[in-house]
Formats: C-alpha cells, sequence, structure tokens
C-alpha cells in the first residue's frame, strides 16, 4: 500500500491453543506442546461445535512418522512409511505453513465448514495502541512542536528553530472534519467534492485567523509515522516548521472500506 501525504499552504484459535508455538524459545518442546493442544480438542470437540461430538483417543507422538517438511507428498507416503518401519493401514499428512511464526501478522481468523477449518492471518493498517482522536491530537501536538524545538532543512529550505504551537479547537475540529470525509467519502485531496479547501473549513468550524495551512497523509499507521512522513516531504516540513503559524488542529479517521484505510489531517493557523 502505498503511503500518501499531501502539503497545502493558504494564506487569509477455539481450534488449538498455539501461543507456545510462537515462543521464539520453543524448538525441542514445540512438537509435544502441539500434540497436547491438538489432544485436547479431540478430547473436548464441543468447545468449538458447541454441540455434543464425540470424544476421541489422544493421538501418540510416533518419531518414524516425523518425516522431513516437504517429504512425503505426490504419493507413496504409505510407502514411504514403510521405508521408516512404520506400517499404516491410513494415513493422511497436514501441512502447517510457517505463517504461523510471521512477525508482521497481529491478528487472526478462525472458521469451519464441516470438517474444513480456514485460519486467516492479518495485519491492520491502523496500529492497534492508537486511541481515541483526543490522545492522537496530543501525541501530533507534541511531535510538531519537538520537530520545531530544532533547526532543520526542509529538502534545501533551513528553518531556524520556531516556537511551540498551542492546540486550537477549532482547526482541530475542522482536521478531524476533513479526515472523516475523505475516509467516509473515499478520496484524498485538500478540496472536498464541493469544493472547499482548508481556509473555508477553518472557517466553518469558527476559525478567524489569518493564515491558514494544512497537511495530510494516508495509510500510515500511526502518529509518529504520519509525521515522519510529512517531515520526509518538503512541502509538509516547510509547514511544520513554518515560524509564521502558532496554532494547530489534528485528527484522524479510519475507515475499513476505503482505499487507504485511515487518513490524517494537521491544520495550521496564526492569529
Amino acid at each position: 500500500m502505498r503511503h500518501a501525504v499531501r502539503s497545502s499552504r493558504f494564506v487569509s484459535l477455539c481450534l488449538l491453543i498455539l501461543s507456545p508455538l510462537l515462543s521464539p524459545t520453543a524448538h525441542a518442546g514445540a512438537e509435544r506442546q502441539l500434540v497436547a493442544a491438538i489432544n485436547d480438542y479431540r478430547a473436548h470437540p464441543q468447545r468449538c461445535d458447541r454441540r455434543p461430538a464425540q470424544r476421541l483417543a489422544p493421538l501418540t507422538l510416533k518419531s518414524n512418522l516425523a518425516l522431513p517438511v516437504g517429504y512425503g507428498y505426490g504419493g507413496g507416503l504409505r510407502e514411504r512409511l514403510k521405508d521408516s518401519g512404520y506400517t499404516a493401514v491410513a494415513v493422511r499428512s497436514i501441512r502447517i505453513v510457517g505463517a504461523l511464526l510471521d512477525g508482521q501478522y497481529a491478528d487472526i481468523g478462525i472458521s469451519r465448514a464441516r470438517s474444513e477449518w480456514q485460519v486467516v492471518l492479518a495485519r491492520p493498517v491502523l496500529d492497534s495502541r492508537v486511541g481515541d482522536n483526543r490522545s492522537v491530537g496530543k501525541a501530533l501536538l507534541a511531535e510538531v512542536n519537538a520537530a520545531r524545538a530544532r533547526p532543520r532543512m526542509c529538502s534545501r529550505q533551513r528553518f531556524a528553530a520556531a516556537r511551540p504551537l498551542s492546540w486550537n479547537p477549532a482547526l482541530g475540529a475542522a482536521a478531524q472534519g476533513h479526515s472523516k470525509a475523505m475516509a467516509y467519502g473515499n478520496y484524498f485531496a485538500h478540496r472536498d467534492p464541493d469544493g472547499d479547501g482548508p481556509a473555508d473549513r477553518a472557517r466553518a468550524a469558527g476559525y478567524r485567523g489569518r493564515q491558514i495551512g494544512e497537511n495530510i497523509a494516508a495509510g500510515q499507521s500511526s502518529p509518529g509515522k504520519a509525521m515522519a512522513g510529512w517531515l520526509a516531504s518538503p512541502g509538509h516540513c516547510a509547514n511544520l516548521m513554518n515560524p509564521m503559524f502558532t496554532q494547530v488542529g489534528a485528527g484522524f479517521a479510519s475507515e475499513a472500506r476505503s482505499d487507504e484505510g485511515v487518513y490524517w489531517t494537521m491544520l495550521f493557523g496564526a492569529q
């Protein structure tokens, strides 16, 4: 997913408990832990079905069934087990791939259709640690003031350290409103579908400042990543460091059905 930023300046498992397998220290004992979890499920299948089900005898861990991974697929599995000293009447191989140990995933979903199970692993666009709009506003205010506290080069333009910005509720309301409009309207632009721009939104929220600037971003998972994207872009960086600005408001909104998932807005002003 691309991470988009723009600036504008305007003047005036139920099935198995797998957590032991996810520990980085789980190596030699992992097989026994998995077997224990499977046997617990076989002994209590009603936990998932929510209806009476036959309890099954536990499976026994056999070392001569532990074929190398990838060995035994494509037919002839029974014959290959014979080579390891196991004569089978029935045999079936189930493969669990390495996605279970992929650190990029944060969430899991499990579904069942008769005897077939499906596990879906995913990571959301928005970091689960991101709080509500108020806490995000505080985080963005702290970050912009930390950035302004020291000299900075925005591409080829040098900025001296600037005084900290104060939070303005009207600018915050306008910024939050624009983030929601972009998220639910599924667009990414400084001007909304009605043609209103940052200055129009600020005035509609009750702000009467003489100068307005706006940074927007989309697709970033946290306030820190949105700020990092702005600082890496000359136009956004210049807005953040502009000494004429004295006030700021910011907001975000997320909508799973939108193209970018999450949208950020920071609105600057000067009285």
